[in-house]
């Protein structure tokens, strides 16, 4: 029931805004942005400019409604030159299983006589939305042990109002990877290895992070191994469900072979993005001191503390929960890490969404009643300001 009512609030709080306010564009949050979110910018997107659920579309969500209702290579999406001088898709930058899934949920949704894109979209948010709630559950069940029903609530309502808690509701997929990756950490403390591995798989499908799963994966089983009892019949049945740890990778492979190095050549000629990126980690810190050194810009100020603290608050939760819950810890720093290193700072208060142990770390603060309020209080405002900017095709994360 608290899924539902945010569901329900969140989506209405899109509508409202857009009946009581109007922004002045364009958004200067980062270097990029006022080229960007003119009044204008959408004109050549049109999985954008569908009228149906509008709201709860921008950015990438024009490439996963791409996807799930053209292909990879629907030629309504914008191509990009790469090194050798040929073209591909923008939408290969983006990883399969969340929009196949939406093409799978968009088939039965046919009935309602939406067009394509419509449908696609509806298909892309009810993902995103049931995700969400796997999502909860998985977390109750992560720290039930610990602080029991009333903290296992606490921590799945802190992940629904995070300030970017929002996106769970939108056309991205934050909602599914995080139903996919939270519960599979559940299944891993239930020593339920096989379902857990397969939930990996899925999550690594769905995006890069996912294949850090492995190491919780391998932690948890090995713990179950009676290593001095080699060759016995307990011994190899714990062999056999070691398999299950191989699930995320045999994943990423399958997916590399098949989309990894479109992928690769996008992400690095378009999106700037990659694997320990110091360039252009160096080249965003330089855009963010210059912005605070000058102290004109405001928005980017404002955004460069939220992605600061977002990354700050992850570090502090995967350290301060590596004692009780390794595994879990384990995957909240491999993830932040790779996250942080990607490239310019950007989107990193949106990709901690996904990062399971800062929910656990603030259930445990909640326990003080100041404390819940004081960040329900906090946590809900910054949620308001992100989701109307949002709303705006403004750039949030």
């Amino acid at each position: 029931m608290i899924w539902l009512a945010w569901a329900v609030l969140v989506i209405g709080f899109q509508a409202l805004v857009d009946w009581r306010l109007s922004l002045d564009r364009p958004d200067r949050a980062t270097a990029w942005t006022p080229q960007e979110t003119a009044r204008n910018s959408q004109r050549d997107k049109p999985y954008l400019m569908e009228p149906f659920m509008n709201r709860q579309v921008s950015w990438d969500s024009e490439f996963y409604l791409a996807i799930a209702a053209g292909g990879y290579d629907d030629p309504q999406i914008r191509q990009v030159e790469l090194k050798d001088g040929s073209t591909a898709s923008m939408s290969y930058a983006f990883f399969p299983f969340y929009p196949a899934v939406m093409a799978g949920v968009s088939l039965p949704l046919r009935v309602l006589g939406l067009n394509p894109i419509a449908t696609a979209t509806l298909s892309g948010v009810l993902v995103s939305l049931v995700g969400a709630l796997f999502g909860m559950i998985g977390l109750y069940y992560l720290v039930r042990e610990e602080l029991g029903d009333e903290g296992g609530i606490r921590a799945a309502f802190y992940f629904l109002i995070f300030p970017t808690g929002f996106f769970l509701a939108q056309v991205y997929t934050e909602g599914l990877f995080a139903g996919l990756a939270f519960c599979s950490l559940a299944l891993m403390r239930h020593k339920q290895f096989w379902l857990a591995g397969i939930l990996a798989a899925l999550a690594t499908w769905t995006r890069s992070t996912g294949l850090a799963l492995i190491v919780p994966l391998a932690l948890a089983w090995g713990q179950t191994v009676d290593w001095r009892g080699l060759w016995s019949g307990t011994f190899r049945r714990s062999l056999l469900n070691g398999l299950a740890v191989l699930l995320p990778l045999v994943a990423y492979a399958v997916w590399s072979a098949a989309l990894g190095a479109r992928f690769n050549e996008v992400q690095i000629t378009w999106f700037g993005r990659g694997v320990f990126n110091w360039e252009g980690i160096q080249w965003g810190l330089d855009v963010a001191a210059t912005a605070f050194r000058e102290g004109k810009n405001t928005q980017m100020m404002v955004y460069y503390v939220l992605e600061a603290a977002a990354v700050l608050l992850a570090l502090v939760a995967g350290l301060a929960t590596l004692r009780r819950y390794p595994g879990v810890a384990l995957f909240s720093l491999i993830a932040l890490a790779l996250a942080v290193t990607s490239g310019a700072p950007q989107s990193l208060i949106r990709y901690v969404l996904t990062i399971p142990a800062v929910f656990i770390l603030l259930a445990r603060l909640g326990r003080a009643a100041a404390v819940d309020k004081g960040w329900t209080t906090l946590s809900v405002l910054l949620l308001g300001m992100q989701t109307m900017l949002f709303s705006f095709d403004m750039w949030v994360a």
